[in-house]
């Protein structure tokens, strides 16, 4: 039967019954409308936790999920190691309440998941060098305020990171983190098929140029030269295919010119953009946050100047992406 417009009738009947399910797009603006139908099945897998010793409880789409029960300032038992490491594997950005841990013990905690990097470009804990130390305030601005891998210019980017809030303002300084597995997934078959067997440069000068001085850039260059990496990422323990490019450190996909180059990136960087993809965490004083680097991109919103927000991440070394 055909829908009429004498069919219609205004509280009654919503206009977008009428359409097949999936999205619609506004041409005009390139805007996207409707339900983003291929959450679904994560989004119910997720929502009904099984962990024998931690309580996991879910706060976002796919991803997302505070840990209780756990004291992250004791030796804990493997069998809670396991238990968290599966739940960074499913819920991809984990987080923990109340854990006032000392630089030795975040370290040590860390460690249980793998060996430590030491960043070169930042500055860490004057008595832990695997710590990043970021002290922000009035006379020191936050500039992690756009979607990032960490370290995609290492050859074996780290496979996730914990983050300490030591101190936080009072309102602002959340960090987002967008779902690269979602954001491949929703991509169209078109897309897909563009860019499943490329390859993107990356490059730690894009954001690290002005902390190299002079006399120091070729031997730099030569300890982190340029990596290439594939622009689909499969994950290491899900298999599942990701969006992997940053606006940080990716520099250009190989074997294209630089507008085509250009076109690509900015296309999938946009994918982060899509809220339905995120999950936003709101710190408080002794809040750990453990993420998976490889399945998301991270974003510290820098809204809180002149306050003072200090925190300390450990990052823990990963594997070439293929």
């Amino acid at each position: 039967m055909t829908t009429t417009q004498s069919d219609i009738v205004a509280g009654t009947t919503d206009p977008a019954s009428r359409v097949a399910p999936g999205r619609v797009v506004i041409e005009r603006f390139g805007i996207s409308l409707g339900p983003w139908l291929h959450l679904a099945d994560e989004r119910q897998r997720l929502a009904q936790p099984d962990f024998a010793h931690i309580e996991v409880v879910p706060r976002g789409v796919t991803l997302g999920a505070e840990i209780r029960g756990v004291d992250l300032t004791t030796d804990l038992p493997d069998a809670v190691i396991d238990d968290i490491r599966r739940a960074l594997t499913d819920y991809k950005i984990v987080y923990f309440r109340d854990q006032p841990i000392t630089p030795a013990q975040h370290v040590e905690f860390a460690r249980r998941f793998g060996d430590l990097e030491i960043h070169p470009f930042i500055a860490g804990n004057e008595e832990h060098p695997e710590l990043v130390h970021f002290e922000k305030g009035a006379d020191t601005g936050g500039f992690e305020n756009g979607w990032h891998h960490d370290v995609s210019w290492r050859a074996e980017p780290s496979m996730g990171a914990i983050l300490h809030a030591i101190q936080v303002p009072r309102t602002g300084g959340d960090t987002l983190f967008s779902d690269a597995c979602a954001a491949y997934d929703g991509l169209t078959d078109e897309w897909k098929d563009r860019i499943d067997d490329l390859h993107a440069i990356h490059d730690y000068m894009l954001a690290f140029a002005h902390q190299v001085p002079d006399d120091k850039f070729e031997e730099m260059r030569a300890t982190y030269p340029l990596v290439r990496h594939p622009v689909v990422r499969t994950h290491p323990v899900t298999g599942r295919k990701l969006i992997y490019v940053n606006g940080y450190f990716t520099s250009h996909i190989e074997g294209m010119d630089d507008e085509e180059s250009r076109t690509v990136i900015t296309h999938l960087l946009a994918q982060a953009n899509v809220i339905e993809y995120q999950f936003r965490l709101r710190w408080e004083p002794h809040t750990v946050a453990f993420w998976d680097n490889v399945s998301v991109q991270h974003y510290a919103s820098s809204d809180y100047h002149p306050d003072t927000r200090i925190m300390e991440r450990a990052s823990i070394v990963g594997t070439r992406p293929v």
